[in-house]
This record gives structure tokens, sequence and C-alpha cells, in this order.
């Protein structure tokens, strides 16, 4: 009995021991990247954030987070020293590198790395109209499709306008009983068709408010015209690049300057890789110097335009998701893999390992994609990123142009007003009943004015 108690008490004791040298505070390095790390006030948050604090309840460690001191990833320099995260893993300055770290064959010859937390490969981004292809349709593309729907519309109203106008003014139809009118409704349109042509179709209105409605219309077509042309010519600049939807695309133009972040995995890659096409991109980007220092600056440089940017898919999907005029090529070669590095021997690695396992096989690491990757471009009119014309774009124009059918309408009742006040001061009738006879002639049937001519003949 005594030898068995003896025995509990030396499990207890390295059960403790164990307990104790799991229990103290790992120091871990990172790096800020969207969304991995970033800032939240003083605080810091990110998709490796909430990793760190899953992994912390399952292994029951606490950890203090500090930022890579030279902001770089890690990489050996020619005397065989590592800078960035790795340097420290490896000097023993932190326990742990949590970050969008690739794991890769010469990383693992100096520290220990675990299973993936996230698989990727490299990718490469470029501006929308850099990628586009020409269309069918092109020659509907300066326009979006609701701003060729408002341009319907205004053709219709102002059609129904100028026909409304020539029935009111007594300018342009004197005598309803006797004249033609001119301005039949489907006159009406061709008119309107003419002057988009810029050719005109006779007969011209006579009325100065049939004028003014007829010359906003001219004036409106001619800026509309203008503004389709000046994007179609731009449109078709852009249009003459070839376009690049692979690598190989890439390597084989000069019009579209590319690189990728100096002195990463993706940089190594190119350099050493045997393929001719990969090998191509590198000597460009070393001829040219066309490495960015960062990732977002490399976005940046993609937003401005005739720039590709190299990078790592995973992450050119956020800029993709956050930034809607651009687009990430479909091919992805090189994949690769994120991983947590610890000096080598941690004992560490292994529980990490089956607790990166255990969050993918649950769906947790999938919940975290979705959580951090979330796109604001949903529902975003392709036709806006691809810079088509909106009809915001040109709302000043469409409301001239209500503004001008709006005085045209009103000019035409007060001509029909003030020829029913001299019929009503003529024949000492009331200007009401002479307006209301006029309107009867000009939009009733022929019935009822000879009904209302007899009223008024009986009356005298």
């Amino acid at each position: 009995m005594a030898g068995f108690m003896s025995l509990m008490c030396c499990v207890a004791a390295l059960t403790a021991g164990t307990v104790t040298a799991d229990a103290k505070e790992l120091s871990i390095t990172t790096i800020k990247q969207d969304p991995y790390i970033m800032s939240k006030g003083p605080e810091l948050e990110g998709y490796c954030i909430d990793l760190i604090s899953e992994l912390s309840k399952r292994l029951g460690f606490s950890y203090k987070l500090q930022l890579v001191k030279d902001n770089r990833y890690g990489a050996m320099d020619a005397s065989g020293n590592w800078n960035g995260m790795i340097g420290e893993v490896i000097r023993g300055e932190a326990d742990l590198a949590v970050a969008p770290l690739t794991l890769t064959a010469t990383r693992e010859q100096f520290v220990d790395m675990t299973t993936p937390f996230m698989q990727t490969g490299l990718s490469f981004l470029l501006r929308r109209d850099k990628a586009s292809e020409g269309s069918s349709f092109s020659l509907l593309s300066p326009f979006s499709p609701s701003m060729w729907g408002g341009i319907l519309i205004a053709f219709l109203l102002t059609g129904l306008c100028i026909f409304l106008v020539g029935r009111i003014s007594p300018t342009e139809w004197a005598e309803p009983e006797t004249e033609e009118h001119s301005f039949t409704l489907l006159h009406s349109f061709w008119y309107l068709t003419g002057g988009l042509t810029l050719q005109g179709a006779g007969p011209h209105p006579k009325a100065l408010s049939g004028r003014v409605v007829s010359a906003i219309w001219w004036l409106f077509a001619v800026l509309l015209l203008a503004s389709y042309f000046g994007n179609f010519t731009s449109k078709l600049h852009s249009s003459k690049q070839l376009p690049v939807e692979s690598f190989e695309d890439l390597s084989n133009q000069n019009a579209i300057d590319y690189g990728t972040v100096e002195g990463g995995s993706s940089m190594s890659f190119f350099k050493n890789s045997k393929n001719p096409v990969y090998h191509r991109i590198y000597q460009h980007m070393e001829r040219k110097k066309s490495y960015v220092s960062s990732m977002e600056e490399g976005i940046r440089r993609a937003q401005e335009g005739n720039f590709a940017f190299i990078g790592e898919a995973v992450s050119l999907d956020l800029a993709t998701a956050r930034y809607c005029d651009l687009h990430r090529s479909q091919e992805v070669i090189a994949m690769r893999a994120y991983s947590i590095a610890a000096p080598e021997g941690s004992p560490l690695v292994k529980n990490l390992t089956l607790a990166i396992l255990e969050l993918s096989e649950s769906g947790e690491l999938t919940s975290l994609r979705h959580k951090w990757w979330a796109t604001s471009c949903v529902g975003a009119d392709g036709a806006d990123a691809s810079g088509a014309l909106q009809p915001h774009d040109l709302q000043g124009l469409f409301l001239f142009l209500g503004l001008g059918l709006g005085v045209g309408l009103l000019l035409a009742l007060l001509e029909l007003v003030s020829r029913a006040h001299n019929q009503a001061k003529d024949s000492k009738k009331s200007c009401c009943s002479v307006l209301t006879s006029e309107l009867n002639r000009r939009f009733g049937s022929k019935r009822a004015s000879a009904d209302q001519e007899d009223s008024d003949k009986n009356k005298a």
C-alpha cells in the first residue's frame, strides 16, 4: 500500500510539472496584414487572432502578442542569417510565429512548422478594364442597362410632350375643325429620332413652346452623344490591350507591368523555377525592378492601372472582395500553405497540429474564412465596375431635359389661355368656358365639339 501511494505521488508530481511547463506564457510574433492581423484601437483583431484564441482554449496556454520588429516574414540573407518572424523564432525571441506564413522547404530546415491552417497558391490581380475582353455588344457598353432604360423613358416622355404641345398651342394648330394636325404622336417620335441622328425631320414646330421643347431635346441629344462617343473611345482604347488571363499571357506582353513583394516566397518561387514562362516573369521583374515593398502597395498600383500584382490567391481574394474594380486571374499556380512556426524540437508543434486538424474537421476554420473574407461587392452592378455610364453620372442632363419639357408645356398652356382670353373678350363669354371649349376641340371628339357649338348658339 505504501508503494502504491508513493507511485501515485510521483505521477502527480510529474503531471503537475507538465501542466506548469505547458501553462507558461508563450511569446507569439506576428505581422500586420489584412485580414489576418489588423489594428482595432489599441487591440489587434483578425483571422489569426481568432485562430490563436481557439488554439489557446483547446490547449490551455496563455500568450502575449508582439509585432515583428523588421516587418518581414522571414528570409535568409547572403550570410546565412534569418530576418523577420522566422529569425525571431530561431533566435529564441519568440515561441511561435502565427501569421500568413508560407510553409517552404527552406524554412522547414531551420524551424518546425505545423500542419497548414490554410491552402492557397499564386495568382495575379488586375484592374477590371485591363482584364476584360471585347464583347459582341460592345456598342452598348458605354452606357449601363439602367442608363439605356433612362434614355428610352426620356425619349417617350419628350415625344408625348411635343405631341401635347402641338395640340395645345394655337400657334401650332389654329383651327382644329379645318386644319390637319401636323404633330401626330408618330411624327413626334420620328422628329425626336431625327434629332438623335443630328439630321432633323420636318415639319418643325412653329410655336414658341414647341421650339423650346425642340431646342432642349437637341441640346440633350448632342450632350448625350458626346458622352456616348467619349466613353466609347475610352473603352475602345483600353480594349486594344490584349486580354490577360494567365501567367503566360502576362509574360508575352509588355504593355502591362507586373511585380510581386520583394524578398517574399512568391519572388523566390519565380527565381528558382525551371519553367520558362515563370523564369521569364522573374527576368522581367529583375530588369524593370517592378517589385513592391508590401501587398498594400501592390494593390494600390493595381488600382491605379497598367500594373498586375502577383501574390497569394487567398490574399488577392480579399482585395477583390473589398475593391470591386479589381479582378483576380482564375489561374492559380505553385500551391502552398500557411502554417505556424516554432523552434526546432518544440513540443508545441504536435499539439498545435492536432488542434488545427480538429478545427478543420469541425468547420471552425471555414467559419473564420467566411467571417473575415466577407465581400462588399455582392449585388454590385457589373457595368459600374466596367466603366459604363450610370444614370447618376448624367443626372444633371436628365433634370435639364425634364425642366425644358415642363417649360414647353407651360408656354403652350399660356398661349392657349391668351387666345381664350381674347376670344372671351370679343364674344363676351367667360374665359373658363372658352378655354374648356378649346380643350374639347383639341382633345375631345368632333361630336363633342359640335354639341358645344350648338349649345353656345342656343345660349346666344
